[in-house]
Order: structure tokens, then C-alpha cells, then sequence
């Protein structure tokens, strides 16, 4: 899954979770679950959520949805595996992205 959301320091919780599809609530969620995810309040109490936040939330995503992780599963994965899973998955982030490219220009050929 690719999140297209524009640079910016801070995003919304609404923007996040139209990004990845799915409803606030579960962000909400996934932040209470995993100690990973930090989004920063306002006074108001709104959330703020970082570039980095988001990374968390990819890999959240990708670990429970994609792969089909339990919540408990994806805890104890990434408090096992932290580094090692992080590495993976940008590494099977990039290779989706040049397998993109790879495919449109095939595809101009």
C-alpha cells in the first residue's frame, strides 16, 4: 500500500486515517495499543501525528492488515524483531516503488 499524503511536519488524524483508508477510530486505537506510535496534542487535544508517526503507522498497517498479524502478534513482533521488521520493510517499500517505475515504463514501450 502506498500513503499519499503531502509534506508537511504535522497531519491531522483525519488526513491519516483518509490515507490509509480506514476509519479514526482505529488509529486512535493502534495508538492506544502500540507504544510506537506518539502523535503529539494540541490544547484542544487534537492529534498531531509526525512523518514518523506515519512511518510507525505503515508498518502497523502492513504487519496487521497486509500480513495478517494479530494486534498481540504485531506487539510481540515488533518488540522482538524491531529493527530487523523496520529494515524489511522499508526494503519492501522501495522494491514496490521500483516495481512501479519498472511497470510504467514497460508499459510507454
Amino acid at each position: 500500500m502506498k500513503i499519499e499524503l503531502p509534506e508537511k511536519r504535522y497531519y491531522g488524524i483525519g488526513e491519516v486515517a483518509k490515507a490509509f483508508s480506514v476509519n479514526n477510530s482505529l488509529i486512535r486505537f493502534w495508538e492506544k495499543e502500540f507504544d510506537i506510535i506518539k502523535p503529539k496534542k494540541n490544547a484542544k487535544g487534537d492529534r498531531k501525528f509526525t512523518s514518523e508517526d506515519i512511518k510507525n503507522l505503515e508498518l502497523i498497517y502492513h504487519l496487521v492488515k497486509e500480513r495478517g498479524f494479530t494486534l498481540e502478534g504485531a506487539k510481540t513482533h515488533l518488540k522482538e524483531n524491531k529493527h530487523k521488521t523496520i529494515s524489511n520493510f522499508e526494503i519492501i517499500r522501495k522494491l514496490e516503488t521500483v516495481k512501479t517505475e519498472l511497470l510504467k515504463i514497460k508499459d510507454n514501450l
